[in-house]
């Protein structure tokens, strides 16, 4: 997974798989997640990220913590 910010436009991205998009969904809120040939989603974008407080440009901080669960997948848990 990867985390982008793109401060001019506002946008915080997190890319969940390497796939190309076939179809989108924006959800109320300026939530869009766009999702692979196979259905699943592939990365979520938060639109005005900073103005709705989920990002303060210059000061970003990630935490991931990653256990494997039973079926051999891994959960992740981020704060």
């Amino acid at each position: 997974m990867r985390i982008q910010y793109d401060p001019e436009a506002d946008i915080l991205l997190f890319v969940l798989r390497d796939l190309p998009p076939v179809d989108a969904v924006e959800e109320p809120g300026g939530v869009i997640i766009s999702y692979g040939e196979d259905g699943e989603a592939v990365s979520v974008e938060f639109l005005n990220a900073s103005a709705r407080h989920l990002i303060r440009p210059g000061e970003i901080s990630v935490t991931f913590q990653a256990e494997l669960v039973p079926g051999g997948a891994y959960a992740t848990a981020g704060a």
